[in-house]
């Protein structure tokens, strides 16, 4: 053999109880694992001493921000070095394929924060299998680090159908989004993505959303939306997706399913009550969570939906404007925007992590309302000047989660991995490095919420 790992303390991903073994890999595959006593050990070229150390298949982070960065790095070490060897991208309805000219540039602008602006990226490829292709081919043919599976972003394909537009899609343009996604799912897509709190995706009806996932469920697909509430009205937003999915007959996994916001602290147990009911009912449910309390998003996607309706020029020409802009304060300070689940932003929550232009890393780290009285201004002021002088491209940490919820999700049998982590700005949310070392050794070794077969 090339390779055999020798002695080593086997945990297969099955949930069995770990055991002792000799684990053999020849062409760059396992080739045989041999239970210590069970026969003549394999021999090889190479042979590593695991000496009871814990050895495992790669994990799988289902929820990762890694479109553009598995073309930047060959060595994609934020993930390989956590033990992640496939993730599941194209997230929250936002990525660049399917796409056209027109469109390629809104994303780019619209999701900055999630990815940089891609000006050091040669945007090749506009159809699914171009960008898949792109990926296998990248790096002078090596390919990318990591495995990468990929879901169409709804609010994508919706942009090619409709633009930007606050509106119901009319019969032809539901049709060609159903056969946008039909023509990415036989490119190679594994499923369709939503993001309804982001623009344009959250425009779309139930109805519509469930047409789409009629073509998913065709191709034995999965739907993964980031439903329309994680605040106010978590519960119906989780309730909404698990009657649309099983309306379409597609199978469905909860992104980044957390409680949060005050109003939501030790509710857990109902939303896994919920889902339990619905999987003994016959519903095919998973979910994945981050092991951390801050969420991790773009400042310009808390604001409300209808400041974004026409894309991002429209939404900087509204923050120029100071009636406009009063009007979105008030939404997002005294009512509470769909942009932040319908809870009145807390400005003390809102720590910055990430811009675009140099000149404003002083903001860096520090909550927005301490930004602003560090300048004796009102936070609003504060987050209007940064929205507007890097251009959309704020990433920040949304201080929201509770540890009793955290805790009591990832002990679920249905709950998987996932990072969510954004790869991009100065002081990125730990999620992105971290995720997987976090579960192994404050909730595993630590904590023991879980068990490491778990």
């Amino acid at each position: 053999m090339e390779l055999v790992i020798r002695g080593a303390d086997v945990i297969d991903g099955t949930g069995q109880a770990r055991y002792r073994a000799d684990v053999a890999v020849d062409g760059g595959r396992i080739a045989a694992i041999v239970p210590e006593g069970s026969g003549a050990r394999p021999t090889a070229h190479r042979t590593l001493e695991a000496d009871g150390l814990a050895l495992s298949p790669g994990f799988i982070d289902m929820h990762a921000h890694s479109d553009l960065a598995l073309l930047r790095d060959p060595d994609h070490s934020a993930k390989a070095a956590q033990g992640v060897t496939l993730e599941v991208i194209g997230q929250d309805g936002l990525s660049y394929a399917p796409v056209d000219d027109r469109t390629l540039a809104q994303i780019r602008t619209a999701i900055t924060g999630w990815n940089g602006d891609g000006s050091d990226i040669d945007f090749t490829w506009r159809t699914v299998g171009e960008f898949l292709d792109r990926l296998d081919h990248g790096f002078d043919g090596r390919g990318i680090a990591v495995n990468a599976a990929y879901l169409i972003p709804q609010g994508t394909v919706r942009m090619l159908a409709l633009g930007w537009e606050d509106r119901d899609a009319a019969p032809a343009e539901v049709e060609r989004m159903k056969a946008l996604v039909a023509e990415g799912l036989e490119q190679g897509a594994v499923g369709l993505s939503s993001g309804l709190t982001y623009t344009p995706g959250m425009y779309a009806s139930d109805a519509e959303l469930t047409e789409l996932c009629r073509v998913v469920a065709a191709y034995d697909g999965y739907y993964c939306p980031h439903h329309r509430s994680y605040g106010a009205g978590a519960l119906r937003a989780y309730e909404e997706m698990v009657a649309l999915s099983r309306e379409a007959g597609c199978a469905l996994h909860l992104a980044h399913a957390t409680m949060n916001f005050d109003l939501n602290k030790g509710r857990a147990p109902e939303l896994l009550t919920l889902l339990d009911a619905a999987i003994a009912d016959g519903a095919d449910i998973t979910l994945d969570t981050y092991p951390y309390l801050p969420g991790c998003t773009t400042l310009a996607a808390m604001l409300p939906s209808w400041a974004a309706e026409g894309g991002p020029d429209a939404i900087l020409a509204r923050l120029r404007d100071d009636a406009e802009a009063e009007r979105i304060r008030h939404v997002m300070e005294e009512e509470g925007a769909d942009g932040c689940h319908g809870v009145p932003i807390n400005w003390d929550t809102i720590e910055i992590s990430g811009v675009n232009d140099p000149a404003l890393t002083e903001y860096i780290g520090k909550t927005v309302a301490a930004s602003a009285r560090e300048r004796a201004e009102a936070p609003w002021v504060t987050a209007r000047r940064l929205l507007l002088d890097d251009h959309l491209g704020p990433t920040i940490l949304q201080h929201v989660g509770h540890e009793e919820n955290v805790q009591a999700i990832m002990k679920h049998p249905a709950h998987t991995g996932g990072s969510d982590g954004i790869l991009n700005g100065a002081k990125p949310h730990p999620r992105a490095y971290g995720t997987f070392p976090q579960y192994l050794g404050r909730y595993v070794r630590e904590l023991g919420v879980l068990t490491l077969e778990e």
